[in-house]
């Protein structure tokens, strides 16, 4: 180890500058900057040792003795890098495309470690001459795969999303399953401990389990400090460096479960709400930092552990070629086993889309080791409770896969790519890309004839430039198929996922001006991204489902309601009305907003019949949404004034934001005076920013004085009713009560439409009227059933509450007795459906024209 801080530096700059100069080199070499990396740190550590063990003295001598004496070691690799590259591999990854493919990630990340370790193991057991157990050992060091070579390389040459999604999945948690069998068995070898097949299971899923519980734990636990940091974008991402060290230490050293599993929830947490935590220019500051900070990572793990390559191969033989064969040929079945065994069975269990072939062979290719199995093989060699054949049986053939893999797959695996033809757009994208392309081209040609007359360029000049792209637009739109290959239905879905993607884009520029509160732009955000999603999978009716959903009150909601409605706990669901009237106002805002953009943007790409489809369905989830709002709005007029003004004022302030950063482009404003404007303007949104008061018991007297049933109450009774009552919001197909039910309270509705279906017929109510008071009169199960038809707003009075209420007003109970027989119709008597309305997305439908 070397013991003087300078020289360690020294390396360290040099081995920068070395990484530096190869991703050019690389670039024009055709190869993968990893792959690159490791035949540099092979080189340099071979060169090192070369020079050492000459017998006479050289001048390079002391700087070769400075690299093979660099202070790195396992735990080096283990504690400082891997935590590090772990949580930007979780934090680069879109969690909700992710999620899509669960299963054949597990699969991949679990099964193939399990399978590849067994296979391993029991191909070298009677080959090796060492225990069964150390090569179980050597197959769990193996079976981790790295995919920073293989991503790198499909990023490169634009490879499917999905395929780069899968390898990147299956990398973030192999790594866990393949330490945790590496731990147990070296554990077993080393007489640590001793353990059946059972104990081993339960102590993996306990590590697996525990890790994902600590690391989404302590992540959610970060969020919710984020506020106190005041918007300081350099505090945020230091608080992010130290949670992956945090979660994986703490599983790792204290609690037993697993580090690298723990770093990867964190992540993954963090990629998840991070959108909608962190202001968007902080959000995109936090993944430049990280980007950095995993370039310098995973290069300078390639470098280092390649530079002890030469150490861990000394004492080489021929037979160990043998045993670096046999673990090519055993890892290359097993993997090939579960990606066309184990994989097919997913598709027929509806676990998982289906992942083509060309993919498997890809991914079976693609599987490459790297800095993570050299770390684990040199912490072998650093165990002096590991016998010393042991150790030189794990890093000679460890070692040696690597190197087959990295430089036999890592170097080909561009070539098979593109023989697969995964580098390709597809019919679909490879013709709206065509269409954009010819009206973008367009666009661009008309704005360059104006500005060359604006500017006054001479008329050969601009003639030449125009004649140019006049000449593309041509051959773009020649080329153009857009009409041909891409059908309605696809037309029409690519426009739902283009109009949610362009909502999101709306909603984060809205966070930036810091017009949302958290809570509400993370369920904004998650509608849209569910909308995006639902679209991609079932088209229009998926994106009317999650659209639907938003409108949906959410657990939280629900548990208000309950806290409200029996222990009068009215502070949660203060919270969640105003919440939902804030959500409810912006959707709003946001739809209409949208036309502009539909008229300008989507109509020219998509044509102006599929535009209308799409505004059609869109018009739908609007009158869903204007409803709800309208709901809200006639029930407390007083806070939707006073949410549409914090609004307005806050789009003045942005305007204003605008305004002051124009006059100081212009240098009409000078530094320190923009600055004191600055400082002004971010004291008035806060000011803006604070949290209005909602009062869920607003203008409740007024209400209840509206109903007819009540009219010529007396005022001590009309008062007493308005404490008892409580507030309960039903939203359209809920059901507010069934059939047999015990019959617990009265219902009047303030708002909306109920449909109350009896024995003898369905009776339509709105608001005025009441309903479930006829089985509280006569003590019985409730003998109809109730459906909200549209969002309600009802007010629920107990039945205690309601008998003594009949007490004391005994002409109020023979008033509800002969309104409930005016409105029974008769048996026959059945409801008239309501006819649809014609719309164009109908006259497709009936046409068969697919949408």
């Amino acid at each position: 180890m070397l013991t003087t801080l300078p020289n360690t530096l020294l390396v360290i700059a040099l081995l920068l500058i070395v990484v530096s100069t190869i991703q050019p080199l690389a670039r024009r070499l055709m190869l993968s900057s990893t792959v690159l990396l490791a035949v540099v740190g092979v080189l340099l550590g071979g060169g090192a040792t070369l020079l050492l063990s000459t017998p006479r003295p050289t001048p390079l001598d002391e700087a070769a003795s400075t690299l093979l004496r660099f202070p790195v070691n396992a735990e080096a690799f283990l504690f400082i890098f891997l935590p590090l590259l772990v949580f930007h591999g979780s934090l680069s990854i879109d969690v909700r495309r992710l999620a899509r493919d669960w299963a054949p990630v597990l699969v991949m990340a679990v099964v193939a470690v399990v399978v590849t370790t067994a296979a391993i193991g029991f191909a070298l057991a009677p080959l090796a001459g060492v225990s069964l157990t150390a090569c179980l050992m050597l197959g769990a060091i193996v079976a981790t795969t790295d995919p920073s070579a293989v991503v790198s390389i499909f990023r490169e040459i634009g490879a499917n999303s999905r395929l780069t999604r899968l390898v990147e999945g299956e990398s973030l948690l192999n790594d866990a399953a393949a330490i945790s069998i590496f731990t147990i068995f070296l554990g077993q070898l080393t007489g640590q401990h001793t353990a059946s097949l059972p104990t081993i299971v339960l102590t993996f899923v306990t590590a697996f389990v525990g890790g994902l519980a600590v690391g989404f734990v302590l992540a959610r636990l970060m969020v919710l400090v984020l506020p106190w940091l005041g918007g300081n974008r350099t505090a945020e991402v230091t608080l992010t460096l130290a949670l992956p060290y945090l979660s994986y230490i703490l599983c790792d050293e204290v609690l037993g479960f697993s580090g690298v599993v723990a770093a990867a929830a964190a992540g993954l947490t963090v990629s998840a709400v991070g959108p909608s935590t962190f202001r968007p220019r902080s959000w995109q500051f936090l993944q430049d930092i990280w980007d950095q900070l995993s370039f310098w990572a995973s290069s300078m793990v390639f470098v280092m552990a390649s530079m002890l390559v030469p150490r861990l191969l000394l004492g080489m033989e021929q037979q160990d070629l043998i045993l670096i064969g046999v673990v090519i040929a055993a890892a290359m079945a097993a993997r090939a086993a579960v990606l066309f065994g184990v994989m097919p069975l997913l598709r027929v269990a509806r676990l998982s889309q289906r992942v083509p072939i060309p993919f498997k062979v890809t991914m079976l290719w693609g599987g490459m080791r790297g800095a993570i199995t050299l770390a684990l093989a040199l912490a072998v060699t650093e165990n002096h409770a590991v016998p010393q054949q042991v150790q030189q049986f794990v890093a000679i053939v460890a070692t040696g896969y690597v190197l087959s893999t990295l430089l036999v797959n890592g170097t080909t695996l561009r070539f098979l790519v593109r023989a697969l033809k995964l580098d390709h757009l597809s019919p679909a994208d490879q013709a709206l890309r065509t269409q954009i392309v010819a009206i973008g081209l367009g666009e661009v040609r008309d704005k360059l004839r104006r500005t060359a007359a604006e500017f006054g360029f001479s008329a050969p000049a601009a003639a030449h430039v125009v004649d140019m792209y006049e000449r593309r637009v041509k051959v773009e739109t020649a080329a153009n198929t857009f009409d041909t290959a891409i059908s309605d239905r696809e037309r029409v879905t690519l426009g739902l996922i283009t109009f949610a993607s362009q909502e999101r884009s709306l909603l984060l520029e809205m966070f930036q001006d810091q017009g949302l509160s958290r809570r509400v732009m993370e369920n904004l955000l998650w509608t849209a991204e569910s909308m995006i999603d639902g679209a991609r999978s079932e088209g229009r009716l998926g994106y009317i489902r999650a659209a639907r959903r938003r409108l949906q009150p959410g657990l939280r909601f629900h548990l208000a309601q309950w806290l409200h409605r029996k222990f009068r706990i009215d502070k949660p669901l203060m919270h969640c009305m105003a919440e939902r009237f804030e959500m409810l106002l912006l959707a709003h805002l946001v739809a209409l907003s949208m036309q502009r953009f539909m008229r300008r943007r989507m109509e020219p790409v998509l044509g102006t019949r599929v535009t209308e489809v799409v505004s059609d369905i869109v018009g739908r989830r609007e009158d869903l949404l204007s409803d709800a709002m309208e709901t809200l709005r006639l029930q407390y007029p007083g806070y939707a004034e006073a949410l549409e003004t914090r609004m307005l004022r806050q789009i003045g302030l942005r305007l204003e934001l605008e305004e002051y950063a124009l006059l100081k482009q212009e240098s009409l404003v000078g530094e320190e005076l923009y600055e004191e404007l600055m400082r002004g303007l971010e004291a008035l949104r806060r000011q803006v920013a604070r949290p209005l008061q909602f009062n869920i018991q607003s203008g409740l007297d007024k209400r209840i004085e509206e109903f007819p049933i009540f009219s010529g109450l007396q005022d001590a009774l009309l008062h007493d009713l308005a404490m008892s009552v409580t507030i309960r919001f039903a939203v359209p197909g809920e059901w507010i009560y069934r059939r047999r039910q015990r019959a617990r309270s009265v219902f009047f509705i303030s708002r909306g439409d109920v449909s109350l279906q009896a024995a003898t017929g369905e009776v339509l109510l709105t608001h005025g009227d009441f309903f479930g008071e006829a089985e509280l009169m006569t003590p019985s199960r409730r003998l109809s059933r109730a459906r909200a038809t549209s969002f309600c707003h009802l007010l629920e009075l107990d039945a205690a509450d309601f008998r003594r209420l009949l007490t004391e007003a005994p002409a109020l109970a023979r008033r509800m007795e002969r309104i409930a027989e005016e409105r029974t119709p008769p048996p026959e008597q059945k409801p008239m459906p309501k006819p649809e309305p014609v719309t164009l997305l109908h006259e497709l439908e009936k046409a068969g024209t697919p949408s």
